[in-house]
């Protein structure tokens, strides 16, 4: 399974943020840069398990 590509965009507050695209390339979710790292950080890699 391929993971989504995510654009990197800044909010009116100047905050990082990561926004995921479905196929047709509307917005599918958009998180904060700092929220969607830390859970990045937490998974772990399946060969790494």
């Amino acid at each position: 399974m391929r993971r989504s590509k995510r654009t990197t965009l800044r909010s009116s507050k100047g905050k990082k943020l990561y926004a995921v695209r479905d196929k047709g390339g509307r917005f599918k979710d958009i998180q904060t840069y700092k929220r969607a790292h830390g859970s990045d950080i937490k998974r772990k890699a399946r060969n790494e398990k």
